[in-house]
């Protein structure tokens, strides 16, 4: 080692050894930095939560890190090391694994003489991380250091291989990533169906219109059956009651991926301040990638409280939401964790709930879903169609799923997990463009529960056409991708679900993906009906066609009533008068329905992204109206 730097860690334990022993509070409160009166209302918080004192009083800004690490440095007799100061040794990369650095909070910094000077951010857990050091790793002695400090220089010096890492966490069998590489034999597989389509289209007509309809009419059913069974065993309302946090409540983390966003931060910031959940056990983490000069630049104008903080997600193969959440993972440490949108809005005292539900839960409950719901629903037509879509969905459709004991397709926010259940699942597949969808099922094959839960997090709804139809062709695509990556070994589908939850997989996604591209063929017989030539005519006589009448109208019917069912469990009852409009609503999907068709077959990890920022809330407040 250098005389300079045994020289500054002799001057650095010279300052610290001033004060060794002293608790942190009295250091900092003799230090003028904390009032009496205000330590010890900090005392008994950290007591409450069962928390070190130097934790609470930095996440609630009542002092800054620095100072903390520097009182916490005087306490311990130990260096108090900073990055941009006196920065690691480069000869201690790779003296521990990079996971174990994040795992335990420390890094190897220096070493003065034979003794390696380990920095470690929860010194209070120090003594207790010894016995796991590797053998031959030397005499140790304690340094102090920032999370952040610690999380920079394993970024900088591991960020390329965490960043491969978080490509390629799922397995090759649970993963989509080999979906562009297709073999000679599946394209040529491909190309013969494609053109003995074809063929009978132009040759018998009357055949091929013939099987569509079969294939679509057979999907309707079962699609509107699922709806109705999901309606019956949809569960009863029960009164809200307020969250009562365990005697121990655990720490949570929220990643929440951002990117290309030019407005939402400070608004994010403001609507994230409200949770009530103790900051102290609430670790914010706002997912960047590295080279979105963007978002960077907002952030940089934005202040952001102690809770909250960055990870910038080094490039890669892929630039999508899922690798983004892999990386960032690495770099929490919370017992739950949860996923936030940039324009989300959640419940006060969401964070509250979920901790509270996972703590009655039995253990094979890995996941919660809550509600989602939006803030602007009155802005347009397609606003309100989709809030009525989402109401359905999340009021009607997955409670009911999930109390019949289906696998549930997740979404992308407002959805929490265990931690040892999203290592165990290998977190999300960085290549699927609906990786919540996927994650669902991957849940359930590994033989966990999803369960709703009564809190609602408010978004903006996309009401513009073309980024809704973009938006919706994601989805579509996505859910393509997921039932092939599923099925393509069936048998070891139905030997992990069951033969109960892998039929609830084949209905979910086959007849959402049926449904939207096979409905030209059902729209076709309103040709019959005004008379028009039909390729059918010489087929269907009159009866028949009234009949098929009848069950298109009876699906109508099923979807409008419940959008009515949905609606009344929502505060939108303003929006009853435009449930019947959904005849013209879902229509669009087919649109959709087409662009996924085509980037699969083209560039099926492209992850086309839906800008927000575009709609306030329909009223002051209304990102606040939680029912």
């Amino acid at each position: 080692m250098s005389t300079q730097r045994l020289d500054m860690a002799e001057r650095l334990l010279t300052q610290a050894g001033s004060k060794r022993g002293q608790p942190v509070s009295h250091i900092l409160t003799e230090n003028g930095q904390i009032a009496p009166r205000v330590m010890l209302g900090a005392l008994a918080e950290a007591d409450r939560l069962n928390q070190p004192f130097d934790h609470v009083v930095a996440a609630e800004a009542i002092v800054s890190r620095q100072e903390v690490l520097e009182a916490q440095a005087q306490h311990y007799g130990a260096l108090a090391l900073r990055r941009d100061v006196h920065p690691p040794s480069e000869n201690m990369v790779g003296v521990l694994p990079a996971a174990f650095c994040l795992e335990k909070g420390v890094y190897p910094w220096m070493r003065i003489g034979e003794t390696l000077v380990l920095a470690t951010s929860r010194p209070d857990q120090f003594e207790a991380l010894l016995p796991e050091l590797p053998p031959g790793i030397g005499p140790v002695m304690m340094g102090l250091t920032l999370e952040a400090d610690i999380h920079d220089e394993i970024a900088a010096q591991h960020g390329a291989a965490l960043a491969r890492h978080a490509e390629t966490w799922v397995p090759d069998e649970a993963s989509c990533r080999d979906l562009s590489s297709s073999t000679k034999s599946a394209r040529y597989f491909s190309l013969a169906a494609a053109v003995l389509c074809f063929a009978i289209l132009y040759w018998q007509p009357v055949v091929f219109f013939a099987g569509a309809l079969i294939l679509a009419l057979t999907s309707l059913i079962l699609s509107q059956g699922l709806k109705v069974a999901a309606f019956f065993a949809l569960p009863k309302q029960q009164p809200v009651k307020p969250a009562v946090l365990p005697e121990n409540p655990p720490r949570v983390s929220i990643l929440v991926p951002l990117f290309r966003e030019r407005q939402i931060a400070g608004t994010l910031v403001k609507r994230l301040s409200r949770l009530t959940y103790p900051k102290t056990l609430l670790d914010i983490v706002l997912v960047l990638e590295e080279e979105d000069t963007t978002t960077l630049e907002t952030l940089a104008r934005t202040q952001l409280p102690p809770w909250i903080r960055t990870i910038k997600v080094p490039p890669g193969e892929v630039m999508t939401k899922p690798r983004a959440l892999n990386y960032a993972f690495r770099f929490t440490r919370g017992d739950i964790v949860g996923i936030y949108d940039a324009e989300d809005a959640p419940a006060p005292d969401q964070i509250n709930k979920v901790v509270q539900h996972f703590h009655d839960a039995p253990a094979d409950v890995g996941c919660l879903q809550g509600i989602l719901d939006f803030y602007n629903p009155r802005a347009n037509w397609l606003s309100r169609c989709f809030a009525v879509e989402y109401a359905s969905w999340f009021r009607v459709l997955l409670p009911g799923l999930s109390r019949l004991r289906f696998a549930v397709p997740l979404g992308g926010t407002t959805v929490f997990f265990r931690r040892h259940v999203l290592e165990e699942v290998c977190g999300w597949d960085a290549h699927n463009v609906t990786e919540d969808a996927d994650l669902g099922i991957r849940l359930a094959r590994h033989g966990y529960r999803t369960e709703l839960i009564q809190t609602v997090t408010r978004e903006e709804a996309n009401n513009r056409f073309w980024p809704w139809v973009k938006q919706r062709s994601r989805w579509l695509k996505g859910y393509g991708i997921t039932w092939w990556v599923h099925t393509r070994n069936p048998r070891k589908l139905y030997a992990d679900l069951g033969g109960w939850k892998f039929a609830g997989v084949q209905l979910i996604f086959l007849t959402t993906l049926v449904q939207f591209t096979m409905a030209p063929i059902l729209w076709s017989f309103w040709l019959i009906l005004f008379g028009l030539p039909h390729p059918l005519n010489g087929v269907l006589d009159v009866t028949q066609a009234k009949i098929l009448t009848g069950i298109f109208l009876f699906a109508e019917a099923i979807t409008i009533l419940i959008g009515y069912a949905a609606i009344s469990r929502s505060p939108h009852r303003s929006l009853v008068p435009w449930v019947p409009t959904l005849f013209a609503y879902f229509p669009l999907g087919t649109i959709a329905a087409y662009k996924a068709v085509w980037e699969t077959l083209t560039k099926p990890f492209y992850w086309d992204k839906t800008e927000h920022g575009h709609s306030e809330p329909d009223e002051p407040g209304g990102d606040l109206n939680h029912h």
